[in-house]
């Protein structure tokens, strides 16, 4: 399976943050979208960036919670590992386990168009047993139309 077939069953919106977004901003966007990292583009969507819950988390601890006279741009990884549209989903997977990374951003001429993350995976893996599951048993039932 491709990634752009992944990409086509989110229908979410993708959420994104400038480089100058505060940091309590960007909590505010992760809670309120029950997501756990940003990507971070400049005005043109160009990918400049991504920003995950681990890299705020790490920055309230190092910080004692003085963590709100930051930005985005401060805080945020910058030497990304990305994918592309006509990737398989099983390099994005092997990338994430290689690299111990939750989110892969999916780009087209440098501009951000999604993100796959694990769980996006671990869904399409499940589908797929599913399926497998469902065929192996009609077989062995004699149901299976041939």
């Amino acid at each position: 399976m491709l990634v752009k077939d992944i990409l086509k069953g989110k229908q979410k919106e993708l959420v994104t943050a400038l480089p100058n977004t505060p940091v309590r901003q960007a909590m505010q966007l992760l809670i309120d979208n029950k997501i756990s990292s940003l990507p971070v583009v400049d005005e043109n969507r160009k990918l400049v960036g991504i920003i995950s819950d681990k890299d705020i988390f790490k920055k309230i601890f190092e910080t004692e919670g003085d963590y709100w006279v930051f930005t985005v741009g401060q805080l945020m990884t910058t030497n990304l590992i990305v994918g592309l549209a006509e990737d398989e989903l099983s390099y994005i997977a092997a990338l994430m386990t290689n690299n111990r990374i939750r989110h892969i951003p999916i780009v087209e001429q440098n501009r951000i168009i999604g993100i796959i993350s694990v769980g996006d995976i671990v869904k399409t893996q499940m589908e797929h047993i599913k399926i497998e599951n469902r065929y192996l048993k009609q077989y062995l039932n004699g149901s299976y139309p041939s």
